[in-house]
């Protein structure tokens, strides 16, 4: 079993590190946060004062933050993982972030000797929990095939992506592309309802027939019809809009630096933007049905 430091304890990060630890790990878990210290701790994870508790002595080094911004810091910073980890430490970082921001973060790490890895996750709170992720991974091959091995606890599939940032760039339009789905499950739930067709009989077609995708089978917006989904939670987060919007709003970043009109992300971006201005950020993102009825502008 390996030691492992582990920073960002978040709603993904502190199931993640607890799957480390029950699989027989010596986690030692970081967060600015002390409820999410706690919560990691009753899980299995050692709670560490600093970075450079947790990274002491680690095989590897998981780290599991919101945006690039805070990535960097915590790894490029004086008091960061570059400055205290030792350079046989495997270096992953499982947050989704821009891609210049993971470039950035690759070529500091293997500036400073150190072998990095981007795996960004898909499966949302309820895949983290349950150990049944997908881990895009991308770097050198040695270090992808390293990382695997301690990614093995948290995870479904490991799919590894080419080069440095191809785990990124993965994640970003596998987000995006769900997004999508999700706004157009949404619209034609909306409509099937109004046409007259019950509910279930209506989801029963459409994840058998053409209109399928992961978002309808797992986070269908109509309640009562999919035990997975926050709608019948009254839209508990399982993944807010806050972080669809900022997803999505990576996407249109990397579609601008390559020429890519993604004339439909922008669309979504926009609605997911209302969500926010609406005072609704940290509800689920499946909670763009309310656009599609109508109601949410109803409201007002």
């Amino acid at each position: 079993m390996a030691v492992i430091g582990w920073i960002g304890l978040g709603n993904m990060g502190g199931s993640m590190s607890a799957n480390l630890a029950k699989a027989g790990h010596d986690v030692r878990g970081f967060d600015l946060n002390p409820a999410a210290l706690a919560a990691a701790e009753a899980g299995g994870v050692k709670p560490a004062g600093s970075i450079a508790e947790a990274v002491a002595g680690a095989d590897a080094v998981f780290t599991m933050l919101p945006k690039g911004e805070h990535a960097k810091a915590v790894y490029l910073g004086g008091d960061g993982v570059l400055a205290h980890a030792d350079t046989r430490t495997l270096l992953i970082d499982s947050s989704t972030i821009d891609i210049a921001a993971a470039k950035e973060l690759h070529d500091a790490a293997a500036a400073a000797g150190f072998r990095f890895v981007d795996a960004p996750v898909s499966g949302g709170m309820s895949g983290a929990k349950a150990g049944t992720l997908t881990f895009m991974v991308g770097g050198e091959p040695d270090a992808v095939a390293d990382a695997s091995r301690f990614i093995a606890p948290m995870a479904a599939n490991t799919i590894p992506t080419g080069g440095p940032t191809t785990g990124q760039a993965a994640k970003i339009c596998n987000n995006l592309m769900l997004l999508i789905n999700l706004a157009s499950t949404a619209e034609g739930a909306v409509l099937a309802d109004r046409l007259g067709l019950d509910k279930k009989v209506f989801w029963d077609i459409a994840s058998v027939s053409s209109g399928d995708s992961w978002a309808l089978r797992t986070w269908y917006p109509v309640p009562g019809v999919v035990p997975t989904a926050a709608s019948n939670n009254g839209f508990a987060p399982t993944f807010t809009a806050e972080l669809a919007n900022k997803d999505i709003g990576l996407a249109i970043s990397a579609a601008e630096d390559t020429g890519t009109p993604l004339e439909i992300g922008r669309h979504v971006q926009q609605l997911y933007q209302r969500l926010i201005d609406a005072g609704d950020a940290g509800k689920d993102c499946s909670m763009i049905i309310k656009l599609a009825d109508g109601s949410l502008d109803a409201a007002k």
